[in-house]
């Protein structure tokens, strides 16, 4: 009974803190918005029109992303493409930076008058309006496509194409009748995450749509809060964020069945088949550098056209070119504020939700406990809202509590936001942790949760810091939780940014923004290149099983092996034939030791 007692205690504590800290803010925005009925007010003010802009360009920004990203998962990892390491680099640097920095980027290129369009004195593209929406969607949702769909071709058994491609089948008959079919719930899973997260981007519609008077049900929250065009802001910002509420839990419900049902039965078989392209080679491989080269070097180009000049509307020649924007930016009191601010939320929140994550991903893969299934979805459901809602959730809260207008509503507000990557970090490796652990730990007398904590818990802890990572990096560059609960003395560094960008101090955003941007690239280079294997060579390639001279000889003295030498290298299939009593099953039985009996006599 003591060890229930003290599992329990945990669990309720962990629940305790999840109550208070996922599900209060959520519900206190669902109460307001039921105290009153704000849906005239809404339609008055153009809901229908949001609706309609935020659902297309999500449907087709998340269609899009799945096709660029799954093409992109093709070519690197199952095709003979050329310089595939670095170019997956290049392809997935939009994962690091801001959609909002991306957005402020890629206007130096294709605004107005700016960029490309002033270097060829014509119109080539204006990015405002929803085309742009749901192009800088795209970019910068394609590589959580990519992630996902890279994972699961990683691990798709080859066996299958192998067999088919052993038919007779073409590359393009086995994309089509065996890869895609295998890939099919990954690419549902891709797609719900990537609508959830577009659907809910306030920085891209905010910079690119609303100077077009192109508004989604991000930037019309924004604009309620802020502008005070309806009489009761809160509540009407409560009702839409009702509606939203609703959808990110079908989202998350749906995309926990698939995860659940997509789990394969097939075993690994060796390293994934390569398609050889042939002749299509380098085209393709040059299509794909291009790609790569313009989503990477595009937008940092097109900051650094107008961090280096002095003035909006200067010729960039060697003359004009400064680095005072740079020097403006570090030395703005705001912008150290934002900075010192947004570095000390970041790290507090890591560490809350590095710990925090790390019981619940404990708790709920390493117990078979009532309730695993709703605390798991409870704290992945702020992943699927928009940030602005858990904002205006604890903005209420704060109201309430006395933290309204301080540092701890924005940090609870993060903890909200971002524990989910923790715990989906912890999960994966705990999932694959054999039980047989904790026995040992059980049967040596620890309590059940001392050898939760001991054993599978210590093993989780690395999972766990590089998911603290992960929401360091994410909150100190953080724009659209932030943003509503900012108040004198706690502005962050992402909203300092975008206030430069609405206020037209365009040279010294694009200097932060580049700042961002490179950061961003050189983290994701350090990390790809930490996680790549070292290629060894041919002479550095060691036998996975070596036999040299064995000899095994049964105690009736028949010689089962006589001078053996066998050398079978990793991953290579080997087939020992011959007829029965000729010692093929010998070096099987002796690989696994099932007869102890054969010991090799030198």
């Amino acid at each position: 009974m003591r060890l229930f007692t003290s599992l329990s205690l945990v669990r309720v504590g962990v629940w305790l803190i999840v109550l208070g800290l996922f599900v209060t803010p959520l519900a206190l925005v669902v109460g307001l918005a039921l105290g009153g009925n704000q849906i005239p007010v809404l339609l008055d003010q153009g809901l229908g029109t949001a609706v309609w802009n935020s659902l297309y360009t999500t449907l087709l920004s998340a269609v899009g992303a799945v096709v660029v990203g799954t093409a992109i998962a093709l070519v690197l990892d199952r095709t003979d493409a050329r310089g595939t390491g670095i170019l997956r680099l290049f392809l997935l640097s939009p994962l690091l930076i801001p959609p909002f920095i991306g957005a402020i980027a890629w206007l130096q290129l294709f605004g107005p008058n700016q960029g490309l369009n002033r270097f060829f004195g014509t119109e080539l593209w204006d990015i405002y309006g929803a085309d742009g929406v749901t192009l800088l969607l795209i970019l910068h949702s394609y590589p959580i496509v990519y992630v996902v769909v890279g994972s699961a071709l990683r691990s798709m058994p080859s066996d299958l194409e192998q067999a088919a491609r052993i038919s007779g089948a073409g590359t393009g008959t086995v994309l089509r009748t065996v890869t895609l079919p295998l890939l099919r719930p990954a690419l549902l899973s891709a797609f719900t995450l990537t609508a959830v997260a577009n659907l809910a981007d306030f920085g891209i519609p905010a910079l690119l749509g609303s100077p077009a008077r192109f508004e989604t049900l991000a930037t019309m929250i924004y604009r309620f809060m802020e502008s005070g065009t309806v009489a009761n802001p809160l509540q009407t910002v409560s009702t839409i964020g009702v509606v939203l509420l609703f959808l990110g839990i079908g989202a998350v419900i749906a995309d926990h069945l698939v995860a659940l049902r997509s789990g394969s039965q097939l075993q690994e078989t060796g390293e994934a088949l390569r398609f050889r392209l042939g002749a299509a080679r380098w085209p393709v491989t040059l299509v794909t550098w291009v790609v790569g080269l313009a989503v990477t070097l595009g937008p940092i180009a097109g900051l650094a056209y107008r961090a280096l000049l002095p003035a909006p509307g200067i010729p960039l020649t060697w003359e004009m070119v400064t680095l005072q924007n740079f020097e403006r930016s570090l030395a703005n009191p705001r912008v150290v504020e934002g900075f010192t601010n947004s570095v000390t939320l970041a790290l507090s929140a890591a560490v809350i939700c590095g710990v925090l994550g790390w019981l619940i991903g404990l708790l709920v893969t390493r117990t078979r406990l009532a309730g695993n299934t709703a605390l798991t979805l409870t704290v992945l459901l702020p992943t699927a809202l928009p940030g602005l809602i858990i904002g205006v959730g604890w903005l209420i809260l704060g109201r309430y509590t006395g933290i309204y207008n301080t540092m701890w509503v924005i940090l609870g507000a993060y903890v909200c936001a971002f524990t989910a990557m923790v715990v989906q970090a912890v999960r994966a490796p705990l999932q694959g942790t054999p039980l047989a652990v904790e026995e040992a730990a059980r049967i040596s007398g620890a309590g059940r949760v001392r050898s939760l904590f001991d054993t599978t818990g210590a093993m989780a802890i690395p999972a766990a810091f590089s998911g603290a990572v992960l929401v360091a990096v994410t909150a100190v560059r953080e724009l659209t939780v932030s943003i509503l609960l900012i108040a004198p003395g706690t502005t962050t560094l992402g909203v300092q940014v975008f206030n430069l960008q609405q206020a037209g101090n365009y040279n010294q955003a694009s200097a932060l923004s580049l700042m961002f941007a490179l950061v961003g690239v050189v983290a994701l280079a350090l990390t790809v290149r930490s996680r790549s294997p070292p290629r060894k060579s041919g002479a550095e390639i060691l036998s996975f099983i070596d036999l040299s001279g064995v000899t095994v000889t049964f105690p009736d003295g028949t010689v089962g092996l006589d001078g053996v030498d066998l050398d079978v290298r990793e991953q290579e299939f080997l087939a020992l034939i011959g007829p029965s009593g000729s010692g093929n099953g010998e070096p099987l039985i002796l690989f696994v030791a099932l007869e102890r009996k054969c010991l090799p006599k030198s």
